[in-house]
């Protein structure tokens, strides 16, 4: 909100175009859906739905490794590619066969997600008592009872499962199993030459997401990424780390002519999207903003909120003197001039 944008009139607004490309794909507007763990129980079969919507709306959807509908069920469900966002995990066959499998259901990028070796202190988790399985406690079984429908919905569907990981990993057949396994999985040696292993090993696109500084940006243009998202995993991880748009313009700075940046994290309305793009980046991801869209209407929900999205960001970037998306940049905006911080 700190940052302004910056009013022009007495040009022309017509034919306005906010298409463009990301990692080479044309795209409707610079906005991809990002990976959510757990689509799937937001609305039953949450990640097939959203994936419908955003190939209907002309923008690439994102599947989570720990989502409840698997790489299979969505490219059965789909008719263009989409990208897998890849955990490492301490079990390097599994993720190998993972990213085979990705491979094999024609996704063309893969986002290798960077700032989850260890979980954070999530706070809101602890007090809200998430587990998975869910506890059937009274306060949980009140919830669901108020919400017939969804209920009905998870009732339905057979996937109730992480069905990426259930069934693909010995001795894993059931989510007591999975959550046991889950937390013991996350690889904390992850380092520049396990990326650049999955840079050999991966031949398709490889975006690097949870950058947060520019000298890892760096690091991940050297490994070969063709995009960088700066992220703060949703704030969800390291508590106290600034914002990832107040980090944008010095990774933009660093790398942002070796590979494109994309910005995550707090992106809710198309003048986000602008913002974001006037500082540098080539595109943004979304979660929180679809998701709550899914969990509203399902595969309607999801395209309402993108046009909400759009609509937004083509109205505001006529207000702000542009007809091209692609020629939004710092002249459309008023920075404070502290807004990167001058840090010790």
């Amino acid at each position: 909100q700190k940052i302004k944008l910056r009013q022009r009139v007495a040009v022309n607004m017509e034919n306005r175009s906010t298409a463009t490309k990301m990692v080479g794909v044309d795209v409707k507007m610079p906005v991809a859906i990002a990976p959510v763990g757990l689509t799937g129980m937001q609305h039953a079969d949450g990640e097939i739905l959203a994936a419908k919507a955003a190939e209907k709306f002309g923008i690439r959807f994102t599947l989570s490794t720990m989502s409840i509908c698997s790489i299979e069920d969505v490219a059965a469900a789909t008719t263009q590619p989409f990208w897998f966002q890849l955990y490492v995990m301490r079990d390097r066959d599994f993720i190998e066969r993972l990213i085979e499998r990705a491979r094999a259901a024609k996704c063309d990028a893969l986002v290798l997600t960077l700032d989850l070796q260890i979980l954070g202190q999530r706070h809101k988790d602890l007090k809200n008592g998430l587990t998975s399985p869910p506890r059937p406690t009274i306060p949980n079984l009140l919830n669901i009872a108020t919400k017939p429908r969804w209920a009905l919905g998870m009732a339905m569907t057979p996937r109730r499962q992480f069905r990426n990981i259930v069934g693909h990993v010995k001795g894993v057949q059931k989510l007591d199993d999975l959550t046991a396994w889950a937390n013991e999985q996350y690889d904390p040696k992850l380092d520049w030459s396990k990326v650049t292993r999955i840079r050999d090993q991966w031949k398709g696109k490889l975006i690097l997401k949870g950058v947060l500084d520019a000298e890892d940006a760096q690091m991940a243009a050297d490994a070969g990424a063709d995009a960088v998202i700066v992220s703060n995993h949703g704030g969800r991880q390291l508590d106290g780390a600034l914002s990832s748009i107040r980090m944008l313009p010095s990774v933009v700075r660093a790398v942002g002519d070796r590979t494109e940046v994309w910005l995550d994290s707090g992106i809710r309305s198309g003048q986000d999207v602008l913002k974001a793009l006037s500082l540098g980046a080539k595109g943004t991801m979304i979660g929180r903003a679809y998701i709550h869209g899914l969990g509203a209407m399902g595969e309607a929900g999801v395209t309402k909120a993108l046009e909400v999205i759009k609509k937004e960001m083509d109205i505001t970037m006529a207000l702000c003197g542009e007809r091209d998306i692609k020629n939004m940049g710092r002249h459309n905006l008023l920075v404070p001039q502290d807004f990167e911080g001058n840090w010790a």
